[in-house]
């Protein structure tokens, strides 16, 4: 095949990847059924556009393949989460893919020996082939769906660490098959073995890549996804010339960036979810043509029976089992044990008995096929009608991205915190100014259902609001600190707008200049001798505050001046400042002192 013919056929491939998916969101079905399909209709067994799966060098490919393409994809959950989002749900999330995995593979092993007439270490190989919860199979749902977070991430978690467990089940029931000698100690050995160099090497890798990549400076945006694509690789084959698990490896690294403060980290987002959506359509498409249609059908019969044992006995317990001490409701358990989807990843392991040469790994390779489109269609399907019956979605993704780039702008020392407004929070029906934030901090956009807000101080919060505010990373913990104020209250300041002091004769009022022995005019503590009572407002475009000083006085700061009086004293002077106002911030900044000191004034 010619230079041009091959990248025309991978180009022709890619743009009906990317039209399948399209069509999949028309006929809501996952788009994974239909590359499988398109796979089958132009193999061997199809159309015969493209000769394939005949021989072992194809399926020795499959696998090689198969195995790239899910480490990029596991790499990239890892880094679309991060542990910020999966350390809430980490213990029920490695109990599934830990105790999970290894209840159903001997429920369905079982079920395997009992109906299906193998001897039951074949049934356990079978069972350990299809009791992974595929990874891609997950995150392509998850990137369309509305669940609610903690389910997402629930999912998200026990797909990223039940991968490496599963092929390593596959992997030792292998050799307990083939090789004479080998028991129960030679594979807990195994299991152990892999499952510590690989998480340890991911740690290291992930910590170092962090390292150098908060250091280095790179001369362009377009060479940190390589830096990026560099720890994945290194994180993969570091961990398997060292024998140990690859995928565990990859994953843990990927969490470590997601989690780090890291330059043009939506940029290497962005990239990496391209890799794994090309990643993910090239496995299907190539495990498609692998199959042969035309020996799908002597399995339909064991191959169903298969999966109705996983998907209501087997993966239900499983469930039931490892969530039941993290305090999930029965909706949930009972939508977590319907979303154990299967997709490419058995298929991909079914590959490792064939190449082993274990005895009726063709049939089992055939049903292990037909169990996963069966799942895929079924589960797949009824997963986000299911969600929603059982009143477990919201308005938000289940995969939020960012608005913005964030990896710049905490190169320059500052941060972009997320606050979601919910129905009962006390935030909301309150203005943006009575947020009490710092003057470092300031809301730069509310997204308001499918808008993008710019807000003003008098903005009013509405529930279902996310406010997006940009702030300096020296006052992230106060901002951070003020999330529990606007969740359960109180939210700006609950006392009286304040009183002038009753004295005999009206407040002195006067205007100086700031003096640096006085502090921050933003924040100060003292005013011309007199403590500060109240701080009322404080100014973001500039340092300065309207503040209740302990003399009932109010003072206005910024602009090197001091304005002190009483508050119809210091209404008079903000009009004549809003009409003095050189732009547009400093006129803002005016009326809100003159709309607090009008309030005060009535008194």
């Amino acid at each position: 095949m010619s230079a041009g013919l091959a990248m025309f056929t991978a180009g022709a491939l890619l743009a009906a990847g990317v039209a399948a998916t399209l069509l999949a969101g028309r006929l809501r079905v996952p788009g994974l059924v239909l590359f499988l399909a398109l796979g089958m209709l132009i193999g061997s067994d199809g159309l015969g556009w493209i000769d394939f799966g005949h021989s072992r060098a194809d399926v020795e490919l499959t696998r090689t393949l198969g195995v790239i393409a899910l480490a990029l994809i596991l790499f990239e959950g890892g880094l679309a989460a991060g542990w910020g989002e999966i350390r809430p749900v980490l213990g029920p999330g490695l109990a599934l893919a830990t105790v999970g995995t290894f209840v159903t593979v001997a429920v369905t092993g079982l079920a395997a020996h009992l109906l299906l007439g193998v001897d039951l270490l074949h049934g356990l190989l079978l069972g350990s082939v299809v009791a992974t919860t595929d990874t891609a199979a997950v995150f392509s749902v998850l990137r369309g769906s509305s669940l609610r977070r903690r389910l997402a991430r629930t999912l998200e978690a026990e797909a990223g660490f039940n991968d490496p467990l599963a092929i390593l089940l596959v992997i030792g029931f292998t050799q307990w098959i083939v090789t004479p000698g080998y028991g129960t100690g030679d594979m807990v050995a195994l299991l152990a073995r892999q499952l510590a160099v690989g998480g340890v090497v991911g740690l290291i890798v992930g910590v170092a890549a962090v390292s150098a990549l908060s250091k280095l400076r790179l001369a362009s945006l377009g060479l940190y996804p390589v830096g990026s694509m560099a720890t994945c690789g290194l994180a993969f084959g570091a961990a398997d010339l060292l024998h140990g698990s690859g995928f565990l490896s990859v994953y843990l690294a990927g969490l470590a960036l997601g989690t780090a403060s890291i330059p043009a980290k939506r940029t290497i987002e962005a990239f990496h979810a391209g890799v794994a959506w090309v990643s993910q359509i090239a496995l299907f498409l190539l495990l498609g043509l692998l199959v042969f249609p035309s020996q799908l059908g002597p399995v339909a019969r064991d191959a169903l029976l298969l999966t109705a044992v996983l998907v209501l006995v087997a993966r239900p317990l499983a469930t039931f089992v490892c969530t039941l001490p993290a305090r999930y409701s029965p909706r949930e358990g009972l939508l977590l044990g319907w979303a154990g989807l299967r997709g490419a990843l058995p298929v991909v392991f079914a590959t490792f008995p064939v190449l082993e040469g274990v005895a009726g790994a063709g049939r089992f390779f055939n049903i292990v096929f037909f169990a996963v489109l069966v799942s895929a269609l079924v589960q797949g399907v009824t997963f986000e009608p299911l969600a929603r019956a059982l009143g477990l979605t919201s308005r938000e993704p289940a995969r939020p991205r960012p608005l913005v780039e964030v990896g710049t702008i905490r190169r320059l020392g500052a941060e972009v915190l997320e606050f979601p407004v919910a129905p009962e929070d006390a935030a909301v029906g309150r203005l943006v100014r009575e947020l009490g934030l710092p003057r470092d901090a300031l809301v730069s956009v509310i997204v308001r259902g499918d808008q993008a807000l710019l807000p003003r101080g008098s903005t009013e919060i509405a529930a279902g609001d996310r406010l997006h505010i940009l702030v300096r990373r020296d006052h992230r913990r106060v901002v951070e600190e003020l999330f529990e104020r606007w969740r359960r209250g109180p939210v700006g300041d609950p006392a009286p707008p304040p009183r002038a002091p009753l004295l005999g004769r009206a407040a002195i009022f006067s205007v100086k200049p700031w003096q640096p022995e006085w502090g921050d005019p933003g924040a100060p503590e003292m005013v011309d001798g007199i403590p500060v009572a109240r701080v009322l407002r404080t100014r973001h475009s500039a340092p300065g505050a309207l503040v209740q000083l302990a003399d009932g006085r109010l003072a206005a700061t910024g602009e090197g001046l001091v304005a002190v009086g009483g508050p119809r004293q210091l209404l008079r002077y903000a009009r004549e400042r809003i009409r003095q106002a050189a732009d547009e911030q400093s006129r803002s900044w005016w009326q809100e002192v003159a709309g607090v000191a009008s309030q005060s004034a009535v008194i």
